[in-house]
């Protein structure tokens, strides 16, 4: 007889519920880690919704949700997620606290998602550490929790076993990052593509703190995003603003502020995001030399590369390699 291998072990996550929550952040979470995706051909993700106690949860917007799972699972799972806090300026429910400390000392991943980063620290979890919240936050969390080294200028830090992500928006962001820590860039970016985002945003959340800049009605057409669909397609090629711009028939300068204002950066800092994405899959698939990756995805030097990949991964090419390669070796371990 042959013997059938037991299904692997699904990853298990938590996302907390309160009374009068948001559901924005609440969905983000359950799209990318509830929603089944057998075509990724990965174990995937175990979620549970929770809530502090039982009865119906009241909604921003009228509508009210259950839960079947209280603080106990919430506490248990591989990952624990708060979405947000009832209200920034008060203490969060001793249970609670308690039940992230508990998490986290058992050794869960504990991640927060714009203004949960006060429960985070009001647990300790974030003494001594670098971490965001929504930039209309970020002073008052500094202020409430002052051993928090609180960066409003990006949109989530990465501390391993703690993250916390800044407004509602970048919760997605975090959550196809912790995607693609899970089952690297491969996975992150087919579900990217499933949600119709990019799977990786340059810059960070202080381009937001002002209103954005958007298109007259009267501009807003496809000559921009005709530029940027040629990019994709011709990473490895010298990329100028002036041929971007005549992909788009339009004068240099005017691009460029066109080009701003739908995607709230410059178009050379986009290209270079773009390359270093499409890097990412190849350093963690087959052993091609990091001087030829950077090279088939446009830098004109391993120097160039190895700059704009750390400034932008916070690591170097061959760090990161290293990395994912162990990360998809412990999980293919785990699945035996």
């Amino acid at each position: 007889m042959v013997a059938i291998a037991p299904p692997a072990r699904r990853h298990t996550v938590s996302v907390l519920t309160f009374d009068g929550m948001s559901p924005f952040e609440l969905g983000s979470v359950v799209e990318v880690f509830g929603l089944p995706r057998p075509e990724l051909d990965v174990p995937w993700y175990d979620l549970r919704v929770c809530s502090p106690e039982r009865g119906p949860i009241r909604a921003v917007g009228g509508f009210t949700l259950t839960t079947a799972h209280g603080l106990a699972e919430f506490a248990a799972a591989d990952t624990v997620i708060v979405v947000a806090v009832p209200d920034v300026r008060d203490d969060p429910p001793p249970d609670i606290v308690a039940a992230l400390r508990r998490a986290h000392e058992r050794g869960g991943r504990v991640v927060s998602i714009c203004s949960g980063a006060f429960a985070l620290a009001a647990a300790g979890l974030l003494d001594g550490r670098e971490a965001t919240t929504h930039w209309r936050y970020a002073d008052l969390l500094r202020r409430r929790y002052p051993m928090v080294r609180v960066n409003p200028d990006v949109l989530y830090v990465d501390g391993d076993d703690v993250l916390t992500g800044a407004g509602s928006a970048a919760g997605l962001d975090m959550c196809l990052h912790l995607v693609r820590k899970d089952h690297g860039a491969r996975i992150a970016n087919a579900v990217a593509r499933r949600l119709v985002v990019p799977p990786h945003r340059e810059g960070g959340q202080a381009q937001f703190v002002e209103a954005a800049v958007t298109l007259p009605p009267d501009e807003q057409d496809d000559a921009v995003g005709r530029s940027m669909a040629w990019a994709l397609a011709h990473l490895a090629e010298p990329i100028t603003v002036a041929r971007l711009a005549r992909e788009a028939h339009l004068a240099p300068r005017t691009y460029i502020r066109h080009f701003r204002g739908r995607t709230g950066t410059s178009p050379l800092r986009w290209v270079i995001a773009q390359r270093i994405m499409a890097a990412l899959p190849l350093l963690e698939e087959g052993g091609t030399p990091i001087e030829e990756i950077g090279a088939a995805v446009g830098f004109e030097s391993p120097v160039t590369f190895r700059h704009h990949f750390v400034r932008a991964m916070k690591t170097s090419p061959s760090a990161y390699r290293r990395t994912f390669r162990a990360t998809t070796t412990a999980a293919a371990a785990s699945a035996q």
